[in-house]
């Protein structure tokens, strides 16, 4: 019996490998500055931080404050912004738990130094407050002034 391969069909099957296998190459971490039209290329980082311990009162205003004043503005002179947040998840245990939260929103260059600066502040937050996490969310952006 005579195995007769069409070339075409094997063309098709050649690209359809390729599209499917495609989809498996790892995402690559680009962080890559956008093409400013106007302004300058910097980063946008907002955290998230819960005003909830697990064990004890909620984060006080005069706490909240002394962090902003004390860690926050000496790391970031040029400014920063703050606003209200109420945000919520799905706990390990299956139960929506819902918290009171203040996001705080950078602007900063795209330097290791800034980087650093940020983590510290998350770094302290959770030791100084108990807290599991705080959330960073990082985006490229055109900033004029």
């Amino acid at each position: 019996m005579a195995i007769i391969i069409n070339p075409r069909r094997v063309k098709l099957m050649m690209v359809a490998a390729t599209l499917v296998l495609s989809g498996c190459v790892a995402p690559q971490k680009t962080t890559t500055a956008p093409v400013c039209a106007i302004g300058d290329a910097m980063m946008q980082t907002t955290l998230y931080f819960g005003m909830n311990r697990p064990n004890g009162p909620v984060i006080s205003p005069a706490e909240w404050q002394a962090f902003i004043d004390k860690d926050v503005t000496p790391r970031f002179k040029d400014g920063l912004s703050v606003f209200e947040a109420r945000g919520q998840w799905l706990g390990n245990d299956g139960k929506l738990a819902r918290e009171d939260s203040k996001a705080l929103l950078l602007i900063h260059g795209t330097d290791n130094e800034s980087g650093q600066r940020i983590e510290a502040l998350r770094t302290l937050y959770q030791q100084r407050f108990n807290q599991d996490s705080v959330m960073r969310v990082d985006a490229p952006v055109c900033v004029a002034f």
